[in-house]
């Protein structure tokens, strides 16, 4: 096989795995869920060959299972696996916020606005899109923390990867309008910790929020 021929499969396994992963995020594939190979290739539009590949790295990121000529099974979202995946991100959000701090906060007005216009909107439960815009602003903090990670790629790869997970967990859990107030609430008192550039405040700011998203998932921290 010529070396360009490898490159483009490498390019379809990639893009097979990037519809994967956006079929996991939407909630298109939920948790639990068991799906044949035809089914994905036919949800993607893409072989079956670099399916194959895609469903092979999703198996080792842990956002499915493979069922040896069966088919796939979406990640479970039980207790034990969403309190593993939670305390992950809370783990990497508090050393995501240290590194931020120490290296110097980039300007978080945007992201203050968002949450607040978020904030009002769930406490008049006016916006008809109110879950989905409300995800993606939580997600937003998340990925901002993140970034303090960027110097070391497997950390940034380590956060990127349970992103995916705690998405699947997401998508089987209504996020209710007293749920997002509660939780901008809590993401408005770790922008400010890192807006004063107060690591020890802004750390146990997402502690508080990591047992509070337990408690509101019912799941015992």
């Amino acid at each position: 096989m010529r070396a360009e021929d490898g490159n483009g499969a490498d390019l379809l396994a990639d893009q097979a795995y990037g519809r994967l992963v956006a079929l996991l995020r939407d909630g298109t594939l939920r948790a639990g869920e068991f799906v044949t190979m035809p089914g994905l290739t036919g949800a993607t539009g893409l072989s079956i060959a670099a399916m194959r590949e895609a469903v092979k790295r999703a198996d080792s990121r842990g956002l499915l299972r493979i069922l040896p000529k069966r088919g796939v099974l979406v990640m479970d979202a039980g207790p034990e696996t969403t309190r593993d995946c939670l305390d992950m991100r809370m783990a990497l959000d508090c050393e995501g916020a240290r590194r931020l701090i120490a290296r110097g906060v980039p300007d978080l007005a945007e992201l203050r606005d968002a949450h607040e216009a978020t904030l009002a909107a769930a406490r008049g439960a006016r916006a008809p899109d109110l879950t989905r815009r409300a995800q993606r602003v939580d997600l937003s903090l998340h990925d901002a923390l993140a970034a303090g990670l960027a110097d070391n790629r497997m950390l940034a790869e380590a956060y990127a990867t349970n992103r995916d997970r705690i998405a699947i967990i997401q998508n089987t859990r209504p996020f209710l309008a007293d749920r997002i107030v509660s939780a901008m609430e809590e993401h408005l008192v770790i922008l400010g910790a890192l807006e004063r550039g107060d690591a020890q405040a802004a750390v146990a700011a997402i502690r508080e929020h990591y047992r509070q998203t337990l408690r509101w998932w019912g799941v015992e921290v």
